[in-house]
């Protein structure tokens, strides 16, 4: 099953995508708390997917996926924002995400999302 990076500064988000994601078969290869040490594990462990939040200290999830696509132009990453956001997502779709995911989360759409994503 493909292997999925988390970055997130929320422990709790993590956690909560952590275990669902674990559930249903997927294997994550790490955890990153900002935009900057995902970037360096993105380079390490070249996951077949990334989620990636958007609102982060040190690095914002919109500049790591600058970062990750311009070493990986076949980078899968999948965005994270708060209701609300909607110039950031716009922005992140434009720099390459290929989808987005809304918190609090919806079990049902992260894992069609995730699988969708992986399969194109």
């Amino acid at each position: 099953m493909a292997g999925i990076l988390i970055v997130d500064d929320s422990k709790t988000s993590r956690k909560v995508l952590r275990e669902l994601l674990e559930d249903n078969g997927y294997t994550i290869v790490g955890e990153a708390l900002n935009g900057e040490e995902a970037f360096k594990m993105y380079k390490e462990l070249r996951p077949d997917l990334v989620t990636m939040d958007i609102t982060m200290p040190k690095m914002d999830g919109i500049e790591s996926l600058s970062l990750i696509r311009h070493e990986d132009e076949n980078a899968k990453v999948i965005m994270i924002t708060a209701a609300g956001q909607r110039e950031k997502m716009v922005e992140a779709l434009k720099r390459g995400a290929e989808d987005f995911l809304t918190k609090p989360f919806d079990s049902d759409r992260v894992l069609e999302t995730i699988k969708e994503v992986l399969d194109s």
